[in-house]
């Protein structure tokens, strides 16, 4: 595994959702926050969002796509709505099923058509590439830009549109690449945030990858350094200085943050958790994630099952 792919492994729980939406005339619709992460796909048309909290418009045209990678609140309407619009905006079930029938009753106004859809993730252990992402991430559509989101776009449009026979494994599929292709654009295009920069340092991104693709390996610094090709004390430094913890400090954080994925989503014994986080004994993991989360791990288990992880 790659560090973006396991970043995003680590939250994403459940299946994700998505539906297509048709409105025309003078509309508005408001989104509470989400405990996700939630995106629009202008198809055809524009709009505007506003992000509660008092964030700048984004104004979106066809083919734009946003990510709201925290779930945060946020407004779309056919304009810059005034503050009482927005306060009296209805939420977004009440528009989509009265889209259909405003599109119809105003087919002289621009018709806008949206993909909107969610990820269910759990953020009581968020990778720090996920947790920097900003609060909206607009992703313009500009030729040339980003062609493998543009195709998942299209695919996954034409899959809501048409539900043909395996669609309940292709549309889950499509949006899960959806995710990963706007991460890997926000990332192309990011002017602040450390870990574009620690992905475009080669010396860090073989330790991280060396790491990811075995994190139960009996790792040292020394040995780490070797597989980054550098002196444990340049790998040291440079792994310090873009991930803000040292190499060992990382790996056990990873390790645990494995474990407890494994808690929420596995009914694997402790011992074989134990075994795959790298953990001698079903003791020294349940040491360690006693230490790092101050519950041990059958007691993580159970809270996160009935939904209050401590």
């Amino acid at each position: 595994m790659d560090v973006v792919s396991d970043a995003i492994a680590a939250v994403r729980v459940g299946r994700p959702s998505t539906s297509r939406l048709r409105v025309a005339g003078s509309w508005c619709a408001r989104l509470d926050p989400y405990e996700g992460a939630g995106f629009h796909v202008v198809l055809a048309g524009g709009c505007w969002l506003l992000p509660d909290g008092g964030g700048d418009p984004v104004t979106l045209g066809a083919g734009d796509v946003v990510l709201l990678p925290h779930g945060a609140g946020h407004v779309l309407a056919e304009g810059p709505a005034d503050a009482t619009r927005v306060r009296r905006a209805p939420v977004l079930a009440e528009l989509r099923r009265t889209g259909a029938a405003a599109a119809r009753a105003d087919a002289a106004g621009r018709e806008v058509e949206l993909l909107c859809g969610k990820y269910r993730l759990d953020r009581s252990r968020v990778h720090p590439l996920m947790a920097e992402l900003p609060e909206v991430v607009h992703l313009p559509n500009r030729v040339g830009r980003h062609p493998e989101l543009r195709s998942a776009v299209d695919l996954l449009a034409r899959e809501v549109d048409e539900r043909r026979p395996g669609s309940c494994l292709a549309l889950p599929s499509l949006l899960d690449l959806l995710l990963v292709y706007m991460v890997r654009a926000w990332m192309t295009q990011a002017a602040t945030g450390a870990w574009p920069a620690v992905l475009d340092d080669p010396v860090t991104t073989a330790a991280l990858r060396a790491l990811h693709s075995d994190p139960a390996a009996p790792w040292t610094n020394d040995r780490l350094a070797a597989e980054a090709g550098v002196s444990r004390a340049t790998l040291a430094r440079r792994f310090t200085e873009l991930v803000g913890r040292p190499p060992m400090s990382y790996l056990t954080w990873w390790r645990l943050t494995l474990a407890a994925a494994r808690l929420r989503d596995t009914e694997d014994s402790l011992a074989t958790i134990a075994r795959h986080a790298g953990y001698g004994t079903p003791y020294a993991l349940s040491h360690a994630f006693s230490r790092e989360f101050g519950t041990t791990p059958g007691r993580y288990r159970a809270a996160v099952r009935t939904g209050s992880p401590s």
